[in-house]
């Protein structure tokens, strides 16, 4: 990684939280606030060891327990923990509505193969008093484009800390992914993905890692 980081683009450095105390019990959490495992702890510290050529301009995270913990860890790691924090719901997981605090495993039986990966991954699925991942793109996009996209232009170097589908939902927007390519997109708790960021906002490159690696 260091050639990576000598030449002038923005770096965009995306991370899903570390695994949650329902991740381990393959529970459905969505907006409940929910903490970090110690694995997912050792996940956060993980990261932070793939990142350590790294000086980060800004960070970006949920309102959430599990994603503010993990960015947490990962500055200190690094011992960048003067790098400025913007906290917003924009950055929050999917509400899964009536299936938050549900067992997948569960789920699954009773929805059957096709329908259970259209709710977990599709596009436009609904879920009542919840939301579609099309529709935290809705909130994730706009925010990127305001806030993120335009310290990327000016060649900072911006770490986001999320969740899985918020993250998704950037990187659809990121790598063009198709509406029904999208149900092959997935990160795992504590895997990062960075892209260099030229100055018009375009995508140079893209690095998939898991700190596992």
């Amino acid at each position: 990684m260091d050639n990576e980081t000598q030449h002038g683009d923005g770096m965009l450095v995306l991370i899903r939280h570390g695994e949650s105390e329902w991740n381990a019990k393959n529970i459905w959490t969505g907006l409940t606030d929910i903490g970090l495992t110690p694995k997912g702890e050792d996940e956060a510290r993980a990261c932070a060891g793939k990142l350590t050529d790294i000086q980060f301009n800004s960070a970006f995270t949920s309102n959430l327990k599990r994603a503010n913990e993990t960015l947490r860890i990962v500055l200190e790691t690094l011992g960048q923990t003067g790098v400025t924090v913007t906290r917003n719901a924009a950055l929050n997981e999917r509400d899964y509505g009536i299936y938050t605090g549900k067992n997948k495993l569960e789920i699954h039986a009773s929805l059957g193969d096709r329908e259970f990966l259209k709710l977990r991954r599709g596009w436009d699925y609904p879920i009542p008093s919840g939301e579609s991942l099309k529709q935290v793109y809705g909130r994730v996009i706009p925010y990127y484009m305001e806030h993120i996209a335009p310290l990327l232009r000016e060649e900072k170097h911006v770490l986001v800390v999320a969740h899985g589908n918020s993250l998704r939902a950037l990187i659809k927007y990121l790598d063009h992914v198709s509406d029904e390519q999208i149900c092959n997109v997935e990160l795992a708790t504590g895997e990062l993905v960075l892209y260099h960021i030229d100055s018009a906002g375009a995508v140079v490159s893209r690095e998939s890692r898991h700190a596992a690696d």
